[in-house]
């Protein structure tokens, strides 16, 4: 690691000088998190700044002739996007609020795509505000309605056309975008309406995106993917200025995981892209923040029952909604337990049979312990919500021997804020 890491136990992977492809949730600093949690409490998310600028530095050195852009969506933690926009990441927002916050945290308009799914009219209509006001800005649209209501609007700018390339891949079936109707025109509809658009604004490039959490599983679907969107770009009879595959790659959440090859999925994405006369663009989002972020929680019951041991912990899932989403596993660690390890089911307080953390092998559990929970960096506190009315955690920042709080942890007073006594008219 770099000495930018908040990383500081000893491990073969931790070490390589070479930045290595993962890091493993025993490879973060048992007792710098104790103190991290003894001084803002728990439930608490903690971002390594360090370990998203390597992750980033990896990414961009396997794709050297491509556009990196960040999708935003995985972490919009203004601290992740100013790192972000320093090491020289584009970014790509899936919202008009996505947007602007890329704007605060620094991106220039020409180096942020707003990729609109179906957008609210607000959306459109702030979308083409910043557009004025950002030049360069490029807002992609997956559908001939969308394209009308921007000339509605009145806008004549730079244009992407997301494209259904009907392939999709990814770690579970709702993520796998590349298949689903719900995402960018038809492919064999593409041409016609990309040269039809090229009369009324300036279209810059086609985009299409597989899924999330791509391994090396389904690779072979990713390459077809990008095959027909580089058949696609040399079909058009109009000049492309990028053409962009997405993202979704994916990061080992199991420690036995092996991380991805990099370097082969990028030899293999040139591969299947083929010559064209264009940029090519890469969208990583969960890849360079998921394993720079754990979430700490403590627990505060232990039940024995016939079946298992059941943990209650702090957090839940309004802290970390995957598991509860997409019965998606995320590595435990105690993290003041050394002992022998008992088979666990880890539940949060929600008052759901879903509002678990799965089954886990925990070290000698007690009440008071610490756990670490891993790969929390990537659609971790993005997903976090108030139900139950339970404030949302904070979140601190570590790069080096420095930490800052960059969310604050809310309190009641925050989930009643929009609150008003109800005047009847």
């Amino acid at each position: 690691m770099s000495e930018t890491s908040a990383s500081s136990e000893s491990s073969d992977e931790a070490n390589d000088p070479d930045n290595p492809g993962v890091r493993r949730l025993a490879d973060w600093s048992g007792a710098r998190l104790e103190s991290l949690a003894e001084e803002h409490g728990t439930p608490l998310y903690v971002t390594d700044l360090g370990r998203v600028r390597e992750n980033y530095r990896r990414f961009s050195a396997a794709f050297p002739n491509a556009d990196v852009h960040y999708a935003a969506k995985a972490n919009t933690s203004r601290a992740v996007l100013e790192t972000l926009e320093t090491e020289g990441s584009s970014v790509e927002c899936a919202s008009a609020g996505e947007t602007e916050r890329a704007f605060m945290a620094g991106f220039e308009g020409e180096r942020v795509h707003y990729t609109a799914v179906n957008p609210p009219a607000e959306d459109l209509d702030r979308a083409v505000e910043l557009a004025d006001e950002n030049p360069g800005l490029t807002i992609t649209v997956g559908a001939q309605d969308t394209i009308d209501r921007l000339a509605e609007r009145g806008y004549d700018g730079r244009l992407c056309l997301r494209v259904n390339p009907g392939v999709g891949a990814g770690h579970h079936e709702k993520v796998r975008t590349g298949a689903d109707a719900k995402f960018g025109v038809p492919y064999e509809r593409a041409a016609e309406l990309l040269e039809s658009a090229a009369d009324d604004f300036d279209v810059v490039g086609i985009h299409a995106h597989a899924g999330s959490g791509i391994s090396g599983d389904d690779l072979s679907n990713h390459r077809e993917l990008v095959s027909r969107m580089g058949e696609l770009a040399r079909s058009l009879d109009i000049s492309l200025e990028f053409v962009d595959v997405g993202g979704g790659f994916g990061v080992p959440y199991h420690p036995d995981e092996s991380p991805l090859d990099l370097d082969s999925v990028a030899e293999a994405t040139r591969d299947a892209l083929g010559d064209i006369d264009a940029t090519l663009v890469v969208e990583p989002g969960r890849y360079l923040v998921a394993d720079a972020g754990v979430l700490l929680t403590r627990i505060n019951t232990v039940k024995e029952t016939p079946e298992t041991t059941v943990l209650g912990v702090d957090a839940g899932m309004t802290t970390l909604a995957r598991p509860a989403l997409y019965d998606a596993y995320h590595h435990v660690r105690n993290l003041s337990g050394d002992g022998d390890s008992v088979e666990t089911t880890i539940a949060g307080p929600i008052c759901e049979s879903s509002d678990t953390f799965g089954e886990h092998q925990i070290s000698t559990p007690e009440r008071g312990n610490l756990l670490a929970i891993g790969n929390a960096g990537a659609y971790g506190y993005e997903m976090a919500s108030q139900y139950n009315s339970r404030p949302r955690p904070a979140v601190v920042v570590v790069d080096g021997d420095r930490t800052a709080v960059a969310h604050q942890r809310e309190a009641l007073a925050d989930v009643t804020a929009t609150e008003q006594e109800v005047n009847w008219q």
